[in-house]
């Protein structure tokens, strides 16, 4: 076996070796990264604006997560926590208690990746109501397993040829005012998408039989879709009065990602339970479950948990994690992030004609590009070539939405502002490029 030293032939070596199904957004092997600079296999350098699809929140490579790692890994890799446990997932279970929203008591539990915390949060919430039903929103994405296909929304490329999928979910519209299902305008409709959930339990499923309600802050894969800040009220006050659990899925909106620790924090609203992935561990496979206290300890013994859940190594990157976020005020960086961002992309609105919709919040921002902008037509192929313009220039945007037309940004909270500034230069370059073909 040769070391090979260029990204062509590794292309070639994977279409051989590696499962077609499993693509790429990029043909460039990384090397080596560190902050916001990904560097190939080749020596080329990028500036990384999709940081590993939000989990590089802190930067690639952080001296604090890189000793954490290092450290541990020469004490021990594994033991299994359900054999032999550690202290790290304890203290990290102890800090996550503390930080996810919610004057209640609270208990977590570990597993190894955003779909097995939101399969682990939906089987809590039927064993602790004792209910089937789960509600989850239309442009959802909520991971790949079964269960996480029935809640995820877009058939391609994600369910596409899987199915049948888990029983008893039941799907509503979400509140996407830029393409509002009930064709009205936001504020004048009287958020008549969260007062829809009433009908819902009428015509769709009981609240006798649901257990639980999920949904994303902002909806992550289905476009950086932000809902008005009365939307998430109305839908846990009807929630309550009906005795449905609220799970918030901040595996991608949470640990900084919009200028708060959790995106729930702009809604001034609580879930009963809340899953978090991506960040937490800065690239280590790591996700956690966290729930009032009553809620997480009605599972009987051994009903949750996983060999590899709260691996000791990813649990020490996570505990580096939150450090950084204390010692360095990075969620002091994120929100000025957020600010320089929506700075620049609503010039880019008022200079592209492409560009129909920025939405966002903090330093979690989105770009909806369309053909023409009373019609709203998806521009997914002018998406495509942007992206495409940005990486041949040094830099990596990815785009989202269910019609594939919206890009995302998703860099380190710690990108320096001239790497900032000169993605956001390239991206420019590239909308005047698409708009005008």
């Amino acid at each position: 076996m040769s070391q090979i030293q260029n990204n062509t032939s590794l292309n070639e070596l994977r279409s051989k070796v590696l499962a077609r199904g499993n693509v790429s957004a990029t043909g460039c092997y990384v090397s080596h990264a560190s902050g916001a600079t990904i560097v190939d296999v080749e020596g080329r350098e990028y500036i990384d604006f999709a940081g590993g699809i939000a989990v590089m929140n802190v930067g690639h490579s952080h001296p604090k997560v890189v000793a954490a790692i290092r450290n541990q890994a020469e004490k021990f890799t594994h033991t299994c926590f359900m054999v032999v446990p550690y202290a790290s997932a304890v203290r990290l279970a102890e800090k996550l208690c503390a930080i996810v929203p919610g004057d209640f008591p609270k208990a977590a539990m570990f597993a190894n990746s955003g779909a097995e915390a939101v399969e682990n949060a939906v089987k809590i919430a039927r064993y602790y109501t004792q209910k089937p039903g789960i509600i989850a929103f239309e442009n959802a994405f909520h991971g790949r397993t079964f269960m996480g296909m029935a809640l995820t929304s877009k058939v391609k490329p994600y369910k596409f040829g899987f199915g049948p999928f888990m029983p008893g979910v039941y799907r509503m519209p979400f509140a996407y005012c830029y393409r509002c299902p009930f064709r009205l305008e936001y504020p004048g409709c009287g958020i008549a998408c969260a007062e829809y959930l009433n009908d819902f339990l009428i015509t769709h499923v009981a609240p006798e039989d649901t257990a639980a309600i999920i949904v994303e802050p902002v909806q992550g894969e289905g476009g950086f879709i932000v809902p008005p800040k009365e939307y998430f009220p109305r839908i846990k006050a009807i929630c309550e009065a009906n005795g449905i659990l609220f799970i918030a899925d901040e595996i991608q909106s949470g640990m900084g990602r919009t200028g708060a620790m959790f995106a729930m924090e702009h809604f001034g609203v609580t879930a009963d339970i809340t899953t978090s992935a991506k960040s937490l561990a800065a690239g280590m496979p790591l996700s956690a479950v966290v729930g009032k206290k009553e809620i997480m300890d009605a599972v009987h013994a051994s009903g949750i948990g996983g060999t590899y859940g709260g691996n000791p190594v990813a649990c020490e990157a996570a505990l580096a994690v939150l450090d950084v976020f204390e010692t360095e005020n990075l969620l002091e960086k994120a929100r000025t992030l957020g600010d320089h961002l929506q700075t620049h992309l609503g010039r880019f609105k008022e200079e592209h004609e492409i560009v129909g919709d920025v939405r966002g919040i903090g330093p979690m921002m989105a770009m909806e590009l369309v053909k023409d902008r009373v019609k709203k037509t998806p521009a997914a192929d002018e998406a495509k070539a942007l992206s495409k313009f940005c990486l041949e220039r040094g830099l990596l945007v990815l785009s989202c939405g269910i019609h594939g037309n919206v890009i995302r940004l998703m860099m380190p909270l710690v990108t320096p502002e001239e790497q900032l500034f000169k993605g956001l230069e390239i991206i420019g370059e590239g909308l005047a490029a698409v708009g005008k073909k």
